[in-house]
């Protein structure tokens, strides 16, 4: 399981480097996913959900019809983790 501890800026600005699409915005992993239609999208969701409920690490997302946006943060440590990484690459790996 990944660390479980706040990220500094540093760790988070070298962490980043490691994926595809993501940012860095109002203190959380943000990326924005677009899809052929709802189905799709909400399909992904799903996928997104099960990933959450094994790592115990629940996004805070947005959908409307075909995008999906997903920002991650780790809220009991008050910051970004190692958690929001593993999180952010298990994401990607659905849409690879």
């Amino acid at each position: 399981m990944a660390e479980r501890r706040k990220y500094s800026d540093e760790e988070v600005a070298r962490r980043l480097t490691e994926l595809t699409g993501w940012s860095l915005a109002s203190g959380k992993l943000h990326k924005e996913f677009t899809f052929e239609g709802f189905v799709k999208a909400f399909g992904f969701m799903a996928a997104v959900a099960l990933i959450a409920e094994r790592l115990n690490h629940h996004p805070e997302w947005f959908n409307v019809y075909n995008r999906v946006v997903i920002d991650l943060s780790t809220h009991d440590v008050g910051g970004i983790s190692g958690l929001d990484f593993e999180f952010a690459a298990k994401v990607d790996a659905l849409v690879r």
